[in-house]
């Protein structure tokens, strides 16, 4: 019997290209391919990069008659909570896990979605320029010297949710790297993520370097786990595949003890 509180993974960051929707279409595929019961709300109905993947995916699977996991997915473009309420309550009967994705810009929905999260993922670059959605620092040291409007927002958040109903939103932000970055600069930033960490509680995990194997899965749907169906790989696909597994790992999404033995044997 499947559980009427779903866990709520919400993939949440105000600027565009950061990797947002192909780390949450890659962690919604694995839960799927773990036998986990997970649908994915797209939200930013004007891309709609998530669902549009989804459905090249499925696509691949009638074309070349093969079976590929694909989670469900829906695409929500009215803008209204009422709206968005009723088919979360409509999701929660069947699924276990319920994966949304929201717009890269401020966006009164994204913000109410991320107050429903159980686990509430921030991707972002591995620059001070992304930083800078979370936290300020000093140009001369690097230190931290204040808040975001978005790390208070959402630390003001997790509070008010732990005083509502007792749930703790465990937030991580995940530092997709760029591979071709400056050692030392890449430094600096690790250390003022963990600096900022301490002071509003998030974790830090890796995410996925910036291929372009990523990229060119688009128009197929497949993922790095798709063994067997993308042919001849090379040293730069076991990586990133490698990155991939350790991303989701990194999330420590709870799974059913099905899909904790699929895991265990996979």
């Amino acid at each position: 019997m499947v559980s009427p509180s779903p866990h709520f993974v919400v993939f949440a960051n105000e600027k565009g290209g950061t990797g947002k929707s192909t780390s949450c279409v890659h962690t919604a595929v694995a839960l799927a391919m773990r036998d986990v019961k997970v649908a994915v709300v797209d939200l930013d109905h004007r891309q709609r990069t998530v669902a549009r993947y989804l459905e090249n995916r499925s696509e691949t699977a009638r074309r070349r008659e093969i079976s590929l996991p694909t989670p469900a997915y829906r695409v929500f473009s009215s803008g209204s909570i009422e709206g968005f309420n009723a088919l979360i309550a409509e999701l929660a009967e069947e699924f276990e896990v319920i994966v949304i994705d929201t717009p890269g810009r401020d966006d009164p929905l994204a913000r109410y979605a991320a107050a429903r999260a159980n686990t509430l993922v921030t991707p972002m670059n591995d620059s001070f320029v992304d930083f800078d959605l979370i936290g300020q620092v000093d140009a001369e040291t690097f230190k931290v010297r204040k808040l975001s409007f978005y790390s208070e927002l959402i630390f003001e958040t997790r509070k008010t949710r732990a005083m509502a109903d007792g749930v703790s939103i465990d937030w991580v932000v995940l530092r997709n790297r760029l591979h071709h970055m400056e050692a030392r600069n890449q430094k600096r930033v690790g250390e003022a993520l963990t600096e900022l960490s301490r002071r509003v509680g998030f974790r830090v995990i890796p995410g996925l370097s910036e291929r372009v194997i990523f990229r060119e899965l688009f128009p197929s749907g497949l993922t790095l786990l798709d063994r067997g169906h993308l042919g001849e790989l090379g040293v730069s696909h076991v990586a990133a595949r490698q990155e991939l597994r350790e991303m989701i790992t990194g999330l420590s999404l709870p799974l059913p003890q099905r899909a904790a033995m699929a895991q265990s044997a996979a």
